[in-house]
């Protein structure tokens, strides 16, 4: 049986892999830690997204997210069902609609804070590494995106 390194098609050579494997160990990780908040990985990026700047449009948090506004109004929805977010009507042109934290969707960041401190100890990589990881991993997503 030839070694991996030496078969360009071996599975553990194949960069695409590689990501896609690490991929869904990070979202079970994440599944895990946010559960007892009540958040999937889904609702938890459009969190962070609002957090960093509430009351943007459902547009913005698609691009944000490379995802279609149609894909995630199911999961707006639900947050809003949940008490996490409100979607807000424009006052000066009511098609417009923001989505917006609630009180409770605001007071959950603390509680995120700690799972966030959890990924950055299980990976286990000194945190300037984890940094040229993701600075590499966006470059390269641009780079297949042209």
């Amino acid at each position: 049986m030839a070694k991996p390194s030496d078969n360009p098609l071996a599975l553990d050579n194949q960069l695409c892999f590689a990501l896609y494997s690490t991929s869904l160990a990070m979202t079970q990780m994440y599944k895990e830690l946010l559960a007892p908040v009540g958040l999937t990985y889904p609702q938890y990026t459009i969190m962070m997204i609002l957090w960093e700047n509430d009351g943007v449009q459902l547009k913005h948090i698609a691009d944000r997210l490379g995802q279609k506004s149609g894909s995630l109004t199911p999961v707006i929805k639900r947050m809003e069902t949940d008490g996490l977010i409100q979607r807000v009507r424009g006052k000066e042109d009511d098609r417009s609609l923001s989505i917006e934290l609630t009180a409770v969707g605001k007071k959950l960041r603390q509680k995120c804070l700690k799972i966030n401190q959890c990924i950055v100890e299980a990976c286990d990589l000194p945190v300037h590494d984890l940094a040229d990881l993701r600075d590499n991993l966006n470059k390269l997503k641009e780079n297949l995106a042209q």
